[in-house]
Parts: C-alpha cells; sequence; structure tokens
C-alpha cells in the first residue's frame, strides 16, 4: 500500500494552545470531537504538540511573561506521562493520533507514542536540524508551508522524496484569524501544478465568527483538496477560546460542507462522466428529428448536398425516429418513405440499423 494514501480525505483536528495544558481539558476535547467525527463517517487525526520545554526555551528567559509564546509554552507544559493519557484517549475514541514536534527530542516522543503521521508547523518548514530528525523516523510527514519560499519549498519536496518518504504540502497562510481577501486558495492551483507527486492540503484559520469556512470548504473541495487541517476548542470551564479556533458544532458543519462539496464535485475531474438516465430523458425531449420533404423512393441515396432537399428537421423527436445527430452521408433507404413522415432507424441501411442496442435506445427515446 503507498503510504501516501493516509493523507486522503483526511482531517487534522489540533487542539489549540495544547488544551491549556490540562489533561482533564484535553480528554473532554477529544470526547466531544470523536463524537462529531464518528457521526459525519470521517477520517480525523486529533493532533498535540510536543514540546521539550525544559531544553526549548533559553534558562535566561523562562520567566519572560512578556512574551507571549514563551508565557503560552511554559503554561501549557506537560509531562509524558500526561501525554500518554491523551494519546491512548485519542486511540481509543477511532481517531488518528498526531503531534506536531517543535524539537528534535519531542520526534522521539512522537515514535514512543507510535504516531502513524508527523505534522510541522510553517514555523519549521525549513528547520533543517528538525527536518533531518523527522526523516530519520520514516514516517508520513505532513508539513505546512506559510511564508516558505519557492526554492526552500522546491528543497523541502526533493528531500522527502530522495528518502521515499510520503510527504504532504499545506497550502496555510499564517494570520490569525485569516480573513476571507488573505486566503489565496489559488495557492492550491500553484502547489499542484508545481509538486505532481505530493498530496495537497489546507490548513485555515478562519475567524469562527463568520461563515467563511463553509465557503471556504466549497472551494477548496473544488480546486481538488482532501487534506484539511484547523484549530479545535471547547466553549467550558470559563476558558476563552481563540479567534481561529471551532467548537464541536462547528467542525460538524465543516465536516457536512465537505461531503456536500464532494457530493456536488462528483466523479474525478480526469475522464469525461456518463450522463444520468434522466439527463439524457430530459435532452432527447428536445432534440429535432429527421422528417421527409418529398416522398422518396426505394434506394433513394443519403447525401450532404441533397440534404436540405429531401429532409427538413422538426420537434418533436418520436420514437425509432433518425435525430440530427445521427443523419449520415452515404445512407440507402431500404423502402419509400412519404413526404412529412418520421425517417426511422428502420428505414435505412445505415450503421446505427446494424447495432441493436443503439438500436434499442432510439426506439426508447422520444415520443
Amino acid at each position: 500500500m503507498n503510504d501516501s494514501k493516509i493523507f486522503n480525505d483526511l482531517f487534522v483536528l489540533e487542539m489549540t494552545n495544547n488544551h491549556m495544558g490540562s489533561v482533564e481539558r484535553g480528554l473532554q476535547i477529544i470526547k466531544e470531537f470523536a463524537r462529531v467525527v464518528r457521526f459525519n463517517n470521517v477520517k480525523a487525526a486529533i493532533k498535540l504538540q510536543f514540546r521539550d520545554v525544559d531544553n526549548f526555551i533559553h534558562k535566561d528567559f523562562k520567566d519572560r511573561q512578556d512574551i507571549r509564546y514563551i508565557k503560552r509554552t511554559m503554561e501549557t507544559q506537560m509531562s509524558n506521562e500526561d501525554y500518554a493519557v491523551l494519546v491512548k484517549a485519542i486511540v481509543d475514541s477511532g481517531c488518528i493520533p498526531m503531534a506536531t514536534p517543535f524539537d528534535e527530542k519531542s520526534v522521539d516522543l512522537c515514535c514512543s507514542f507510535n504516531m502513524p503521521i508527523i505534522k510541522v508547523a510553517s514555523a519549521d518548514s525549513n528547520d533543517w536540524f528538525l527536518l533531518e530528525k523527522i526523516a530519520s523516523t520514516r514516517k508520513p510527514t505532513i508539513v505546512s508551508v506559510a511564508g516558505l519560499s519557492v526554492k526552500d519549498t522546491d528543497d523541502l519536496v526533493k528531500f522527502f522524496k530522495n528518502r521515499g518518504i510520503p510527504l504532504a504540502i499545506n497550502h496555510c497562510v499564517a494570520a490569525y484569524p485569516t480573513q476571507a481577501y488573505e486566503m489565496e486558495l489559488n495557492q492550491v492551483d500553484y502547489f499542484k501544478n508545481r509538486y505532481e507527486d505530493n498530496i495537497i492540503g489546507l490548513s485555515t484559520h478562519e475567524s469562527h465568527d463568520t461563515t467563511d469556512y463553509i465557503n471556504c470548504m466549497y472551494v477548496a473541495v473544488a480546486k481538488g483538496v482532501r487534506l484539511f487541517e484547523r484549530h479545535i476548542d471547547i466553549d467550558s470551564d470559563g476558558q476563552k477560546i481563540s479567534p481561529y479556533s471551532y467548537t464541536p458544532q462547528q467542525v460538524d458543519a465543516w465536516f457536512k460542507a465537505y461531503n456536500k462539496a464532494k457530493e456536488m464535485c462528483g466523479g474525478p475531474g480526469t475522464e469525461l462522466r456518463i450522463p444520468m438516465k434522466k439527463e439524457t430523458d430530459f435532452l432527447d425531449n428536445y432534440i429535432r428529428g429527421v422528417y421527409v420533404k418529398k416522398d422518396l423512393p426505394a434506394g433513394h441515396t443519403v447525401t450532404h448536398g441533397q440534404l436540405n432537399e429531401d429532409f427538413y428537421l422538426a420537434f418533436p423527436l418520436q420514437k425509432g425516429q433518425l435525430s440530427c445527430r445521427e443523419l449520415m452521408n452515404g445512407e440507402k433507404l431500404l423502402h419509400p418513405v412519404s413526404a412529412d413522415q418520421p425517417l426511422k432507424i428502420d428505414d435505412i441501411d445505415g450503421p446505427y440499423s446494424e447495432i441493436q442496442e443503439l438500436k434499442d435506445t432510439i426506439y426508447n427515446r422520444g415520443l
């Protein structure tokens, strides 16, 4: 099996701010969102954030409460034992356990928990120390590439390709929250054209106070995105939800928009679809039939030069009658046909009369 298939139709649900560093809150988030996942019958991962906090922040800066990232990292620090509880809950819920490791030691933690996929944040998409460590695990990897240059993205793709490691590329705009006019969804086309061998995903941060996330889903599915990521949270215990995080109710609507978009888009865009019977039945009612303009004898040959003298086209099309689509040059009449009568499939010796399936189709259409 191609390991890259794990990315197809996958939803990655990231617990915002590491669920505030609370095991109880994390367990509640897992419970509520896993229920929504099951109800919508989708494939979803619930993602944690791993940091070796003792070494991740320089010892001289650990008390700097005025630096937001440092303050949040220190406040949400958890033990490996706490993470083990959450990972087990994710697995037991039927979801895929995932994590974003922000340092090399945290990559080892992903392996110890047997994470099937590793996620790389945009800020680390050209951190080659971290990428080398992740590649050493040989695990399928998803990388968000907000702000990454063309050269760095090319290097990233080549790096994983040369090692035979499945890589998915998430289009992402690092604005929290992202406004509709900032989303740049046409970048999906750019990535699909430039990196044809990679799954292209979408990591978005729309404000939960708008319906942009629904509209975004419709556009993304139409563009061929099949991997989605967003932040999740629950509105409980007095904790304020970040403006780019989504509640279970909103994620439920997001999943439903995905299923509706897939339904509307239909089959793959790599081949022409087969029309539905109700379509052909409808269209057959509006096709002009071939009528004889004057009495024609048996053996008369249909020629392009004489079409307007011998025949005319008119509505309605009758059962067994040739339509404007089927009259061909060189056909011969098998018996006489009177003026103003429909020219039927049994009146000629052309190719359509030789194939029973086509004859049946012509006799089953029209009035």
